[in-house]
């Protein structure tokens, strides 16, 4: 919580502010982009992401820009609500004059932005938000994601969870549109590897509002065999705070999306439960030439390891820049057919948007818990592909508009 109100306290200088803007005298070469995310709610994520794409940006200028034109973001907090990223997002493009926008963090907000995308006709590339249906059933021309959906990343988790011999398995997610899909992807991707399985238990605290006691009090009560976490933030913190005090992982497996994230996985410290099966980034472990030297320039820049979003930030930024490389325009037309397929390097290797779902194929770092010297890290990982998890020509002809 402390670290939070850090990020809070660097993030009240000003909600709304411009990076890499041109020099006078140079505004008829500028190309000014629109971001939108929730930093004042979820600061632990969103500060890290800003930081990435300031990143990203500086280097994309520093290098020239994009055919000759300097980049410009313009930011804006969102709120964490629907309604206040509507309005930022009308802000940008009314008052701003952006050509595109980018960001967000929840899935709802993600959503209304995608809505609001189709309906001012604007480029929006969504960097983190991870419900199915921003690419499916509220997909549009005019959104790409940059993150793989909630379901590749529970089908990359089902592969050791139904290799578990639990058979009775609990649930606890926030209520709204992430942790809605997620369960249902996680009970759907393990009915069909495990029909033996049975689902006896579920809570669903508000985002942001979850009573430990009660969660945790109901879940022993059931006394699942393994349950399935989608919590995260402040929220997992009192989760497995509270779990741990009541035994209730004593015995248990869990499978759990997002906690290996740095963002969610330092907080816990000594409380670190270990064995857990996550999703995250160990951003420190990963020896590959790309993540190298993005770890080197982030830390060059602001003095600590990268969380995952900054790298998402990051990652967000360079296909921003390759999709206006591409188009050669800002006209959205011409932006929308350039996104379509467009490849881009990044910290985690090759990236390509795929035409069909406007879904990129950013992979997703799958292994488990331990506990080392008082601080949570990531054991026995893996860089999963998320090609193989994403959906079908078939499925997308079924549940795309």
């Amino acid at each position: 919580m402390a670290l939070d109100r850090r990020y809070a306290l660097k993030l009240l200088a000003g909600t709304a502010i411009a990076a890499g803007a041109a020099r006078p005298g140079r505004a008829a070469t500028t190309i000014k982009i629109g971001d939108l995310c929730s930093y004042t709610t979820v600061p632990a994520f969103t500060i890290p992401y800003r930081q990435g794409w300031q990143l990203a940006l500086e280097q994309i200028n520093a290098a020239g820009g994009v055919n000759g034109s300097t980049l410009e973001v313009i930011s804006r907090d969102d709120g964490g609500k629907p309604g206040d990223a509507v309005t930022a997002a009308n802000q940008l493009v009314s008052s701003d004059g952006v050509v595109l926008l980018m960001g967000t963090f929840l899935s709802n907000l993600a959503i209304a932005v995608a809505d609001f995308a189709k309906q001012r006709n604007i480029l929006f590339v969504a960097g983190e938000p991870l419900t199915d249906a921003l690419t499916l059933e509220s997909g549009n021309a005019q959104t790409f994601r940059l993150r793989a959906p909630v379901s590749a990343q529970v089908g990359m988790l089902i592969e050791q969870a139904a290799k578990l011999p639990a058979k009775r398995w609990a649930t606890v997610a926030p209520n709204y549109e992430y942790g809605q899909s997620a369960v249902r992807a996680f009970k759907t991707l393990m009915a069909n590897k495990r029909p033996d399985v049975e689902f006896i238990a579920e809570q669903w605290p508000a985002f942001g509002k979850l009573d430990a006691a009660a969660t945790v009090g109901a879940l022993v009560q059931a006394a699942p065999e393994a349950i399935f976490n989608v919590t995260f933030g402040t929220d997992l913190a009192k989760f497995v705070r509270e779990g741990n005090n009541a035994g209730l992982f004593t015995g248990r497996s869990v499978v759990s999306l997002l906690t290996g994230e740095p963002e969610y996985l330092d907080p816990l410290g000594e409380d670190t439960p270990v064995g857990w099966i996550v999703t995250g980034y160990p951003a420190a472990q990963v020896q590959t030439p790309e993540n190298q030297a993005f770890l080197t320039a982030y830390q060059a820049k602001f003095k600590e390891l990268p969380r995952l979003g900054a790298l998402v930030g990051y990652t967000t930024m360079k296909a921003v820049a390759a999709i206006l490389a591409r188009a050669g325009s800002t006209d959205t037309a011409k932006l929308i057919q350039a996104a379509e397929g467009v490849s881009f390097a990044s910290p985690v290797g090759p990236i390509t948007i795929r035409k069909e779902d406007h879904q990129s194929t950013m992979g997703v770092f799958v292994g488990k818990t331990d506990l080392k010297d008082g601080k949570g890290v990531m054991v026995d990982w893996r860089y999963v592909a998320a090609d193989a998890y994403l959906p079908s020509l078939e499925e997308i002809k079924k549940r795309r508009p």
